[in-house]
């Protein structure tokens, strides 16, 4: 069985090795593919590792020996499922790893954002409290979490373990669902409409999956009915938002702040607006990337081979179309 990794470094840039995956078959690990290399890297596997090399139905139809598919990630929108089920071909991803990860980055960028720990502990290296006229100083205003709304675009796993955190700190919570969920037993925990949430929050966190119809959805319209000086942090798809409008509303003050992991295009190209806007807070999409989270990742990876190797494939996100 020949295992080929198509872009295996941000799984293991050298402190998560794939140990767990070597026994299950002869394994070919590249560290990146481009599309021109795809084809000659790929021809021969009977199984296929990705990130986020895609997987079109062109590439898929052009490799005969391929019999699996595993996405290293949850999202599994760079794999053709459909062309991949048409040659009964399972797709499996790896849902519930970075839980703990993303929602504790959403907290460290919104506390970043409010309590500027690292501009005021630069600051007293550069002397400014040695200097003091005083026993303390502050630099820009301190904002507290506790009383706060927190609004939840989505309410999958991430965001669930985002709301008890939020109500730990002595948060409100509300969320926004497409379709009706159960609530979740939570107190100080409601669901709303879109436009309430929008319009009553004081922070908003995104924790949907891109589609073509919410793309660029928090536009400028959306953007002007959220409270003056709130918070939109964005852990999810960098294409949910409409850069240039949030860039704007930072720039005029009426958006209060800005925390992203994610962007339109990535890597972030130089002329991206939110890399001279105020108030903006960008990750280069690290929220999953936690030693604790990749582990699992590859543990789980790992499950699914075997699991597909058993005849009986796990975690198949195709398994509705096969």
């Amino acid at each position: 069985m020949r295992i080929v990794v198509l872009d295996g470094h941000t799984l293991n840039p050298g402190d998560n090795p794939w140990t767990a995956v070597e026994p299950l078959g002869t394994l070919e690990v590249h560290p990146r593919t481009s599309h021109s290399e795809l084809a000659g890297r790929a021809n021969g596997a009977q199984v296929l590792l990705t990130n986020k090399t895609r997987l079109t139905e062109d590439v898929i139809n052009a490799l005969p020996d391929l019999k699996f598919i595993s996405v290293l990630a949850t999202g599994y929108d760079v794999v053709d499922i459909r062309a991949a089920a048409a040659r009964g071909i399972p797709v499996s991803n790896v849902p519930g790893y970075g839980t703990n990860a993303v929602a504790q980055h959403v907290f460290a960028m919104l506390l970043e954002l409010c309590r500027r720990v690292s501009d005021h502990s630069e600051s007293v290296r550069k002397g400014q409290w040695t200097t003091n006229a005083d026993w303390c100083y502050w630099n820009s205003t301190q904002i507290e979490l506790t009383g706060k709304t927190l609004g939840l675009v989505g309410f999958g796993n991430i965001s669930r373990r985002v709301a008890e955190i939020a109500l730990a700190f002595g948060m409100r919570v509300q969320a926004y669902v497409p379709r009706p969920k159960p609530h979740p037993g939570l107190d100080n925990f409601s669901f709303c409409d879109l436009e309430t949430l929008f319009g009553s929050s004081d922070v908003i966190s995104l924790h949907c999956p891109l589609t073509p119809e919410n793309k660029g959805f928090v536009n400028k319209d959306r953007i002007a009915g959220m409270r003056p000086g709130s918070i939109l942090i964005n852990t999810a798809r960098g294409p949910l938002v409409d850069e240039q409008a949030a860039a704007e509303a930072l720039k005029a003050g009426t958006l209060g702040g800005l925390c992203t992991d994610v962007t339109s295009v990535e890597p972030v190209p130089a002329d991206n607006p939110l890399l001279s806007a105020p108030n903006c807070l960008i990750t280069p999409h690290l929220a999953w990337g936690t030693l604790t989270a990749r582990q699992t990742l590859m543990r789980v990876t790992a499950e699914n081979i075997q699991a597909f190797l058993s005849g009986v494939p796990q975690n198949v996100v195709n398994a509705h179309l096969l």
